[in-house]
């Protein structure tokens, strides 16, 4: 039987936009009371109304992930508004894709430090929280880059890479506190990521990818699968989900 998300407290990062947004939203509808957080605060307080408005619990937390002080401010924050910490999504990602040769580093600082810094802050300051409940549920966002590299896209698939090496790690250690750890690899998703791109080469070809695959996948889709991992019943681990659009090929 599936677990019920009623009196648990979600946070969620990089909850402005798509796959956020989207599993912010479907939490909030599982019963869950959800903290979103991402720099945006128009967006997030937005988000955080229609919750509200339909009478689920809703916090907005602005948020730079990548700011240690900033992200450990947010779980804080979070514990005191609803009591405890019961899942963290942490969705907060960018993807600035080019060949090595030649690249901004400034757009590799930034890869790392929101990818896989911001991912560490978070988990860092949440799970002695879920230790002390001795129960949690850590789900940490990667790619479909972070299990196959291709050329232009080295440091992406380095960050997405470290993440599930992280998140398996993490598993191995968080179990024996009651804690759950599920990595989810996203592949060609319909989100502003791809716009975070301004190098014509890398929007050309992110535009044939697309016209290739057909149907791509859509944000509610991540949500559902992140879904499934939450409502599992205790006794069972969902470590790893990967989900590619039918027509996508690697």
């Amino acid at each position: 039987m599936a677990a019920d998300l009623t009196d648990r407290v979600a946070v969620v990062t990089g909850a402005s936009s798509g796959i956020g947004e989207a599993t912010a939203l479907a939490l909030a509808d599982h019963g869950a009371a959800v903290v979103l957080a991402a720099r945006r605060q128009d967006r997030i307080d937005a988000l955080a109304q229609r919750i509200e408005g339909e009478g689920k619990r809703a916090l907005s937390r602005p948020t730079d992930v990548a700011d240690e002080d900033d992200a450990r401010g947010l779980i804080a924050d979070a514990r005191e508004r609803f009591g405890r910490i019961d899942i963290l999504v942490n969705n907060a990602g960018v993807m600035l894709l080019g060949p090595v040769m030649g690249a901004d580093t400034g757009e590799w600082r930034t890869m790392i430090h929101v990818n896989l810094l911001g991912l560490l802050y978070c988990t860092h300051a949440a799970l002695p929280v879920m230790a002390e409940q001795e129960s949690g549920h850590i789900v940490n966002v990667s790619s479909v880059a972070g299990r196959t590299a291709n050329a232009g896209s080295a440091v992406y698939n380095m960050t997405k890479w470290g993440v599930g090496a992280f998140s398996e790690a993490l598993r191995q250690e968080a179990l024996h506190v009651g804690v759950k750890v599920t990595v989810v690899e996203p592949g060609f998703v319909d989100t502003e990521l791809q716009s975070h791109n301004q190098n014509p080469v890398v929007l050309e070809a992110m535009k044939n990818m697309r016209e290739q695959m057909g149907e791509i996948l859509q944000a509610q889709d991540i949500a559902d699968a992140i879904l499934f991992a939450l409502t599992r019943p205790q006794r069972m681990g969902v470590n790893e989900i990967l989900v590619r659009p039918a027509r996508q090929s690697r």
